[in-house]
């Protein structure tokens, strides 16, 4: 396998919580009163609490930009590099970004502030909620080297959230097809929505047909279920079981972060 999970989190079966930031200038829920200040002051406490219930890496993504653009206004990736800038210093683990639902900003932002990793949607074509979704994943591996991002780590969608692959083809034949053509770094697979459970089933198919590239269960991950899934993952991305009461709409919970840590620690 791969051993650059190794080389990035330097622990097996890395667990990456996400950092929810609220919705950014631009969005249709954006706090104008409360403005950057309150947007800052929210990601400083999911960062804290993240790292102080002990994770591995943090993925910063704006969650709540919905209903999403697959091709994001600049405003979306500035607000975003703004707020990393101001609390890269208090980032003690590995952290990547995730610019819903557009890779090449994606990418630009991840360049931009010296993430580890990007997760996106970089391949396929999808029947979903934000209408027909079309991506271009020689564009955005080719801006990734234009751009010197040679050494960001693509974490590509094999399942996406809220949409179908319009093709209707079986999931073996695309995770082989995806990793032949598209040369991912590593491969999440979701459940329908965040928060929603990650059929085990998918996954071992995905990780079977993976060869040595990573996958990672990026739904539905939780203290009863953590072990299950990492039998056929090699790592997890972790968000609405962190929030409080386990509520996405919620704050992360460092306690709840903390129980399920402790439980991965006992697996390793």
């Amino acid at each position: 396998m791969s051993n650059w999970l190794h080389e990035v989190f330097d622990v097996p079966k890395p667990i990456v919580g996400m950092c929810h930031l609220p919705a950014l200038p631009g969005d249709p829920g954006y706090d104008a009163a409360g403005g950057m200040d309150k947007i800052l002051a929210h990601a400083r406490q999911e960062i804290d609490a993240l790292q102080t219930g002990g994770v591995d890496g943090i993925l910063i993504s704006n969650e709540f930009s919905l209903p999403y653009l697959t091709r994001t206004e600049p405003i979306t990736a500035i607000a975003m590099a703004r707020t990393i800038g101001e609390l890269i210093s208090e980032l003690q683990v590995p952290f990547g970004v995730n610019v819903l639902w557009d890779g090449v900003a994606s990418i630009d932002l991840a360049m931009a502030t010296g993430a580890a990793f990007v997760r996106e949607v970089f391949t396929g074509v999808y029947a979903s909620d934000f209408g027909m979704w079309n991506t271009d994943v020689g564009r955005a591996a080719r801006h990734r080297a234009q751009v010197g991002a040679g050494g960001v780590r693509l974490l590509y969608n094999i399942v996406p959230e809220g949409a179908t692959y319009v093709a209707g083809r079986e999931l073996d034949r695309m995770t082989r097809s995806t990793v032949f053509n598209g040369a991912p770094d590593g491969l999440c697979v979701s459940g329908l929505t965040a928060g929603a459970a990650t059929d085990t089933s998918t996954l071992k198919i995905v990780k079977e047909n993976a060869g040595d590239v990573p996958v990672f269960v990026n739904t539905g991950v939780r203290p009863d279920t953590v072990a299950e899934s990492l039998q056929y993952a090699d790592g997890a991305i972790v968000g609405t079981w962190f929030k409080r009461e386990g509520k996405f709409a919620n704050d992360v919970d460092a306690a709840r972060v903390a129980e399920l840590m402790g439980v991965v620690r006992e697996l390793r």
